[in-house]
């Protein structure tokens, strides 16, 4: 079965990132068809990224890395609940992605976007980035905006439909996983 991380993409103080996670847990736990998991890239304190060698190269000196690496190995896909910051994906969400390679190669991404316009353009960013890291991203994703889906900008109160776009995009994420683990 394979085995999904629901990665919270900011570090920010006072993020929304969080209670979106948890809900698209929720969400995937009522499904048999594969296991999820939350990782929380605040929970592994990642300085900017401070590696000697790049990424490719595996060769890993820090025990921050190696434990980031031993997590991020264990999985088969990824969803990715990320904010919008200048129209581009979070800087520490970036940073956690660059201290890796092997790891996230032929895997599948789902991305959960939030944001004024639902992350749209932060998402066409990421997808560049899950390009170079050999990452399949899927096309549905969940665009959650600060106008419709929040109560007040600050209490997250997803509208009914968003729910059917969560699971949209995890049977691509799960079936993009199952396609690509020949070449894991």
């Amino acid at each position: 079965m394979n085995k999904i991380a629901i990665i919270i993409g900011s570090t920010r103080p006072g993020r929304k990132g969080k209670v979106i996670g948890e809900w698209v847990y929720e969400i995937a736990n009522q499904r048999s068809d594969a296991d999820f998991e939350i990782v929380d890239i605040a929970d592994y304190d990642l300085p900017l990224l401070d590696e000697p060698m790049g990424a490719a190269s595996g060769q890993y000196t820090k025990q921050h890395t190696k434990d980031w690496s031993k997590k991020i190995d264990t999985f088969d896909g990824f969803i990715f609940v990320k904010p919008e910051y200048n129209h581009a994906t979070s800087p520490a969400l970036k940073n956690a992605l660059d201290y890796l390679y092997k790891e996230w190669n032929n895997k599948a991404a789902g991305f959960v976007g939030y944001g004024s316009a639902g992350a749209t353009t932060a998402v066409e960013n990421l997808r560049m980035i899950m390009a170079e890291l050999q990452v399949a991203d899927v096309r549905a994703q969940v665009r959650l905006s600060l106008f419709t889906d929040f109560e007040n900008f600050n209490a997250f109160k997803p509208a009914s439909y968003q729910e059917k776009s969560v699971h949209a995009m995890l049977d691509q994420v799960i079936a993009w996983s199952s396609a690509l683990s020949v070449l894991r």
